[in-house]
């Protein structure tokens, strides 16, 4: 049996292996829609389920999932399989439901009450034509399920990433016209604050994207770059600066690329400030059975998991691609919370591990996620933060 993680496996074929490509591009720019400059926020009292430590931060990582294996069309041999694969993924996009998952997702959110929040894979799925079934922006129905709740979660930075389409889709279309209905994928990466935690301020939100990409050939259509980046704001809890970043790095089927993102991600986002809180899906097992990535992290971060939980497995990685299946199959650690600087993680637990519904989609998504629980450290004998 393979013993590589499910989702490094399915989300790759073994053609890839002869496709990486490290391209050299320069960053992406901010989405046309998100405002170039952000005022400080001064949130609104506390409620819900805070941290009964007021010095403690809470902080999550997300990977939403974008709804269904993108393997079948990154492996297809030609036109007409590539076209059949495109309507079985957008079948299974429909199948996991993200307007169903969404709200499992913010009932997460809602009993974390995590101050800040990295999501990857927040996908946008855009189709055209007659019959073609309905757009999905992950983000906005994310966002309405949590104003359900009266939660008050800001979108604070968002970095655009994978784009791949328009595509013919020819089913379903009420068209027999190739071309006549069309899918396309936009994939982000955000970062929401809570406007409702004590003491947290936050401005400056940047973004980008990582040159090392994968470039994977498709027939009849140019080949599609695999494009991941990374999100941040720059923060203060009770007076004291930190740095909040998210990023989603290449599968291990591409161990350069990977690698050479882990590097970029160190001298990049993460450089130039004392006091780093970095979350993401990684895809590098934390046992560092499959990239060298884990350890060149760790070479600079403390994993809030490991500090805290290290007997524990804390596996996030992964449900099988219909969220269907009654047993968990989750058997690898890659979705992290990392750490530099003058604060240290209280307590860590893994979310979203068990099924929230009984009937498909049972999960909330492929991935688990971790919220950690973080403090800031004192000189002996100061005071209390401001």
């Amino acid at each position: 049996m393979d013993s590589r993680p499910r989702t490094l496996r399915r989300r790759t074929g073994r053609r890839w292996a002869a496709v990486v490509a490290v391209a050299l591009a320069g960053a992406a720019a901010a989405p046309a829609w998100l405002p170039t400059a952000w005022a400080d926020r001064t949130p609104p009292p506390s409620a819900g389920n805070a941290p009964s430590d007021p010095q403690e931060l809470r902080v999550m990582t997300r990977n939403i999932y974008l709804g269904a294996s993108l393997t079948p069309a990154l492996t297809a041999r030609d036109t007409p399989g590539l076209l059949a694969a495109v309507s079985a993924i957008y079948a299974g996009v429909r199948a996991t439901d993200f307007a169903v998952r969404a709200e499992g997702l913010a009932d997460e959110i809602q009993a974390a009450q995590p101050g800040l929040v990295g999501l990857q894979e927040v996908t946008t799925w855009t189709t055209t034509g007659p019959g073609a079934g309905p757009s999905q922006d992950f983000l906005a129905i994310l966002q309405q399920a949590l104003d359900r709740r009266g939660l008050r979660y800001s979108v604070a930075s968002v970095t655009a990433g994978t784009d791949v389409g328009p595509i013919p889709l020819t089913a379903p279309c009420a068209s027999p016209t190739v071309g006549a209905c069309t899918i396309r994928l936009q994939d982000r990466d955000v970062v929401l604050v809570n406007e409702r935690t004590p003491g947290l301020r936050w401005s400056t939100p940047r973004n980008g994207t990582y040159r090392a990409r994968l470039a994977v050939p498709l027939p009849g259509v140019p080949p599609v770059q695999l494009v991941h980046g990374w999100a941040s704001v720059e923060a203060t809890h009770h007076g004291a600066p930190f740095r909040f970043v998210t990023t989603h790095l290449e599968t291990q089927q591409a161990p350069d690329v990977q690698e050479a993102q882990a590097v970029e991600f160190l001298n990049g986002p993460v450089s130039g400030a004392d006091t780093v809180i970095a979350v993401g899906d990684f895809n590098s097992a934390a046992d560092g059975t499959t990239t060298g990535t884990y350890r060149l992290l760790t070479g600079r971060f403390r994993d809030a998991w490991a500090a805290t939980s290290p007997a524990a497995d804390g596996f996030t990685c992964c449900q099988e691609p219909t969220l269907s299946g009654t047993a968990g199959q989750l058997a690898s650690r890659i979705d992290l919370v990392l750490l530099t600087g003058p604060v240290s993680a209280r307590h860590a637990r893994v979310v979203g591990a068990q099924p929230f519904r009984d009937a498909p989609p049972r999960y909330t998504s492929d991935h688990a996620g971790v919220v950690a629980g973080v403090r800031w450290e004192r000189p002996a004998g100061a005071g209390p933060t401001p």
